[in-house]
């Protein structure tokens, strides 16, 4: 299973409410997130407090709605949140089962492109252990999605591993590949602080679609045609890969708990990893919850 920083079999929330402002990297706009602590059983919900009625959407692979360089998770009357994989990867990384998340946009914000503002917040304010145990969802069986050169799988395994592969037409990115056993704590020191990256020749296509309006330097590795923009250069030699590993992470939380399993994603994303979720739960064969 999933063994990383506060390693618990019972289920967990947040000790008290945190408060989050930052700026929506597709919207451009300002967001103010508050997380609150929620009962055993609650799960993750995501609220929206600027809608007055059907506003609460639950954070669960079925409610994915777009995958288009973020995760969007909608519910039955079109209330949405986008962006919301860095979020769910640090609470996966930090076991928290139980949370409302209230924000009054859209988007939650990217702060600095990875999940490390999230995990830094949430370790500072401590996390309470609640009475319930932890579902943990054991895969039984290989399952696997292919879209053209890409690929996502998980296969049966005694806890959760994963291992990612890359290869982007650029001479600062090229292949990169990395394989963590997510145990004793390294979802902290080895994911969390991988920024999310883009191509500098893609900025203006990307802007002129309404995407990336709030995005800079500040918030995500930009590569050029020669080198990083970024003055501080990158945090891992291999970080670009390491966020694919991050966003992973949070896509596959979508589960609604941990999953037990080994995942390999091969130039994939947000799309597949959605996919991958729907096939393991289109047959009940293919998994079992456990304790």
């Amino acid at each position: 299973m999933i063994d990383l920083i506060h390693k618990s079999s019972k289920q967990q929330t947040i000790l008290k409410s945190i408060k989050i402002n930052g700026v929506g990297l597709h919207s451009g706009i300002a967001v103010s997130l508050m997380l609150e602590p929620a009962e055993q059983n609650n799960g993750i919900k995501f609220i929206r407090t600027d809608l007055k009625n059907n506003n609460t959407i639950n954070a669960i692979w079925s409610n994915v709605t777009a995958t288009t360089l973020s995760t969007t998770i909608s519910n039955k009357s079109g209330a949405k949140v986008s962006t919301i994989e860095h979020l769910m990867s640090a609470l996966s990384g930090l076991h928290i089962d139980n949370l409302n998340i209230y924000l009054d946009s859209s988007e939650v914000p990217i702060m600095d492109g990875s999940s490390k503002v999230f995990v830094d917040l949430i370790e500072k304010n401590g996390i309470k252990v609640q009475n319930k145990k932890r579902k943990i969802l054991k895969v039984k069986k290989e399952i696997k999605v292919i879209n053209k050169d890409s690929s996502v799988k998980l296969l049966p395994n005694n806890q959760f591993s994963i291992d990612f592969e890359i290869d982007f037409p650029s001479i600062l990115v090229n292949k990169q590949s990395c394989q963590l056993q997510l145990v004793n704590g390294n979802y902290k020191t080895d994911v969390a602080s991988a920024r999310t990256f883009g191509f500098e020749k893609d900025v203006a296509n990307l802007r002129s679609n309404g995407l990336a309006l709030g995005g800079s330097l500040d918030n995500a590795v930009v590569v050029g045609k020669d080198k990083i923009l970024n003055k501080e250069g990158l945090r891992f030699k291999d970080e670009f890969v390491r966020h694919k590993i991050l966003d992973s992470i949070g896509d596959l939380y979508l589960a609604g708990c941990p999953i037990q399993a080994y995942f390999y994603g091969n130039k994939s994303g947000h799309f597949l990893n959605n996919q991958l979720l729907r096939e393991l739960f289109s047959d009940k064969s293919n998994f079992e919850y456990i304790d």
